[in-house]
């Protein structure tokens, strides 16, 4: 006996399950933010942001994330990270780092969000760093329907309540003024240091020739002096010897 066959349009639709299945799973290995409070204008919005561990033998140590236009570090504050781990302000984001986790876990925290911009959508590119020195760099932007191989993560924003308003900017995190100081300040902490290190050349090059002008006058008249006197003193020895011969 013959054993019936699967109508082809069932196993048509069971390798197109398959193939949506491994796809899926391939693109679940990448960085995902959400926030309850996803709108823009949006005031302390926390968001949540999950790394996927890609690596079955190395764990993910650390992340680098780079704001978006529209926000800086100070408009960031922690809330939660894994067990033992740091968040780190940076010139243009944040890092948060600690022991490698196990291979395969995923790194999950979240921050708070002084205030969402005015956009439709926020990007936070993420670099993952394994305990391998392997590094997944999440920072392709979507275009459009391409997915880009290693896309960024990327929080989609409501359109702003009615009445909301920008906040005035925030004042500059420690780690912002000492990345990147501003070029008045380094300007006047080389002048002080110039002039705080180096007397006046006009002063130094003036009081050196006055000194050396007075000392080379007064050696001058003294070696004048004595050399008349010895010579008035040779001149009179010499009158006085002729003087004293027989016969002069």
């Amino acid at each position: 006996m013959q054993r019936p066959r699967a109508p082809r349009h069932v196993l048509t639709a069971l390798l197109t399950l398959g193939l949506a299945l491994g796809t899926a799973g391939t693109a679940a290995a990448h960085v995902e933010v959400n926030s309850s409070t996803a709108q823009a204008l949006a005031v302390d919005a926390t968001v949540t942001f999950s790394a996927e561990g890609e690596s079955s033998t190395a764990g993910i140590k650390d992340l680098k994330v780079t704001l978006p236009a529209g926000l800086t570090p100070a408009d960031v504050t922690p809330v939660t990270t894994p067990d033992g781990w740091t968040y780190t302000a940076t010139a243009d984001g944040w890092t948060v780092a600690g022991p490698a986790l196990a291979p395969g876990a995923a790194a999950e925290y979240s921050v708070k969000i002084r205030q969402l911009p005015a956009a439709a959508s926020v990007v936070f590119k993420t670099l993952v760093d394994y305990s391998d020195g392997h590094t997944d760099r999440w920072i392709e932007i979507p275009q459009g329907d391409t997915k880009p191989e290693h896309p960024a993560p990327v929080l989609a924003l409501r359109p702003a309540a009615a009445g909301a308003t920008p906040l005035p900017a925030a004042a500059p995190t420690a780690a912002q003024s000492s990345a990147a100081p501003s070029a008045t300040a380094t300007a006047t902490a080389t002048v002080t240091t110039t002039v705080t290190s180096s007397p006046s050349p006009t002063a130094a090059t003036t009081g050196g020739k006055s000194d050396d002008s007075g000392e080379s006058t007064t050696a001058i008249v003294l070696g004048s002096l004595g050399a008349v006197v010895v010579l008035g003193t040779l001149i009179a020895l010499a009158v006085r010897r002729r003087s004293s011969r027989p016969g002069r």
